[in-house]
């Protein structure tokens, strides 16, 4: 391609709304542009890069021997109502976009697609002969994000690989799910990204066991926590670990004791010359089912560690059906105005004890509310002795309490602290938990029977039975991958793509274009090395040489022939992106050079 042919514009100045330098460079260098918040236009670079990606996924795809296919965009309603995700998608999250025809009729612009495949296979899979079943589509998908941001990583529209499996049992389906986990290795190694594979919450999506693959990026919105050991790896919201001991208590009588101005565990644990592990922390909770029951919790746990607000509402997602419920739609930490909607009068914050009482939340409850408090407390404040918490008024606080004395301990004994750095791994305490951040490209499922339970998707086994089709969900977000490519290749001087996945391979830039040798030479190697297979662009604009470097750099195509005055010697300077090395190579060479060059990145 000729570069004076193609739309292309670059910017010397970053772009106002952009945040993290991948955004920046992709719109600098002239990849996308902004047309609304959250929604960006891919131009012909881009969109180079993105068939890329696309085909290393399809490949790797088709090699597992899962069939490609294409779902609507456009869903009814009606699906995601069975499968009981609509209030969920639409209030909870609030994340799916949903609109009416001129019918009256409901429909959603597809987030993802478990219900329309789900349809499929019900209407489509009959034996256990046609299993096990794997289709998967490579599609534009939609999600009304609260606060778009970071380009292509949290748009609301976006390119995604999502597939699907169908199976006859847990054992077939655990098959596939190693075939994926090895599938999205293979992809991510081709695309030449340094990644790591973790443990993960299966969300909104659902199921047993999920895992993660992670680009290491210092921009990514993940923290990841892993063991130097190779053994274990997980995201913060799903991690464990073994928290630090706790120090044993100074206090060994029960008092009650006047704390002014100590309404944080700093604070407090300064005031008292203590350990913030010898203190039970009470914190106040807001939870909104689907149903309308709005239910206060009240959490214990230890003061030196925090609250993991996915663990806490997978517990509370647990307990919906005890309060008549599907799933939860909000979790939040009640704000002054909403304590004014049920507080029968002011509560002690900061000064909280776990046996606060119930007679805090007015007995005249609305319909739907619940005048108890659901009280629970986490592992790590359990085992505590002698313990400081909080009295119930403001200023005071207890010392030397203890469970079953002092204090009932709630029947509800859960994990979920948030596992932190520096923390003892659970399959080995000798092995800490180190951090890195990552940004989350690829997630596989083991969704099991959800769906097609809820949906009526059966199939007829061996034996004549009747019973739900086993499932798994794997997604890749291709777009949001080729930025991270960016987030984590870059340098002063503009992006740095791996050679598998760069818009073209190799960049030809005439510094003089009315020097006719210069011209001549370029040409010759623009058509040598594109006859070649070599994906080659040929800068051949009237711009100052000064121009073309600096674009050719914002760019990062990988390699970089210049015709500049060598060529009186019959040589060409070849620039290697990634390194800045360059080096004078023989005309007649630059085609092998650069065939091995690509090939060796390749790994072919």
């Amino acid at each position: 391609m000729r570069l004076s042919q193609m739309l292309f514009v670059t910017l010397r100045e970053d772009p106002k709304e952009a945040e993290i330098p991948s955004h920046k460079l992709l719109v600098r260098a002239g990849y996308i542009r902004r047309i609304g918040s959250g929604i960006y236009a891919y131009l012909p670079l881009m969109w180079r890069v993105l068939q890329k990606v696309s085909q290393i996924v399809r490949e790797e795809m088709n090699a597992t021997g899962a069939q490609e296919c294409l779902l609507p965009q456009v869903q009814p309603s009606e699906l995601w109502r069975e499968s009981g995700r609509w209030d969920t998608y639409t209030k909870a999250e609030g994340i799916m976009f949903s609109l009416t025809d001129r019918r009256k009729r409901e429909l959603a612009l597809g987030p993802t697609h478990e219900e329309v495949i789900t349809t499929i296979a019900k209407d489509m899979i009959r034996s256990h002969q046609q299993l096990p079943l794997h289709l998967y589509q490579i599609q534009t998908k939609f999600r009304d994000e609260i606060r778009p941001r970071f380009g292509l990583m949290r748009g609301r529209e976006f390119i995604m690989k999502d597939g699907y499996s169908f199976h006859s049992d847990e054992e077939s389906l655990k098959k596939t799910y190693r075939e994926m986990d090895q599938a999205y290795r293979n992809m991510l190694r081709r695309c030449g990204l340094q990644y790591r594979a973790v443990e993960a919450d299966s969300g909104a999506i659902g199921g047993s066991g999920s895992q993660e693959f992670m680009v290491l990026a210092e921009a990514g919105e993940d923290e990841v926590l892993y063991t130097e050991d190779g053994k274990y790896a997980a995201n913060t919201e799903k991690a464990v670990s073994l928290p630090v001991d706790a120090e044993p208590s100074s206090f060994t009588e029960y008092q009650k004791l006047e704390t002014p101005n100590t309404n944080t565990i700093e604070t407090l644990a300064n005031f008292l010359k203590c350990s913030p592990t010898q203190i039970v922390k009470n914190v106040l909770y807001q939870v909104v089912y689907d149903n309308g029951t709005t239910i206060l919790v009240l959490v214990s746990i230890r003061g030196d560690q925090e609250v993991n607000d996915v663990k806490l509402q997978n517990e509370l997602t647990k307990l919906a059906p005890e309060f008549s419920a599907k799933t939860l739609l909000s979790l939040t930490v009640p704000d002054e105005e909403a304590q004014q909607k049920w507080a029968a009068k002011p509560l002690p914050l900061g000064y909280i004890s776990p046996n606060l009482e119930d007679s805090y939340i007015n007995s005249k409850t609305k319909e739907g509310e619940h005048s108890k408090f659901l009280r629970m407390v986490d592992k790590t404040a359990v085992e505590l002795k002698n313990f400081v918490t909080g009295a119930d008024e403001s200023g005071y606080h207890v010392v030397g309490a203890n469970w079953g004395k002092e204090f009932t301990l709630p029947k509800l004994i859960v994990d979920i602290r948030k596992a932190q750095k520096g923390d003892r791994a659970v399959h080995d305490p000798n092995q800490i938990l180190h951090s890195a951040r990552g940004i989350e490209v690829g997630h596989i499922f083991q969704l099991g029977i959800k769906y097609s339970q809820a949906m009526k998707a059966t199939f007829t086994n061996e034996q004549g039975e009747e019973l739900p089709l086993v499932m798994g969900c794997y997604g890749v977000g291709v777009s949001r991958l080729a930025q991270s490519a960016v987030e984590q290749s870059y340098d002063k001087d503009g992006i740095i793509w791996p050679v598998a996945i760069a818009p073209y391979q190799v960049i030809i830039v005439i510094p003089n274009i009315t020097d006719g040798q210069q011209v001549e030479i370029a040409e010759k190697l623009y058509t040598e090395l594109n006859q070649a297979g070599i994906e080659t662009l040929l800068d051949d604009r009237d711009e100052r040489a000064g121009v073309k470097f600096k674009d050719a750099d914002l760019i990062g195509i990988p390699y970089r022939i210049v015709t500049g005055r060598s060529i009186k010697s019959g040589k060409v300077e070849w620039v290697e992106r990634a390194t800045h090395n360059s080096q004078e190579i023989a005309i007649e060479d630059v085609v092998t050079i650069l065939k091995q060059k690509i090939q060796a990145a390749l790994g072919d």
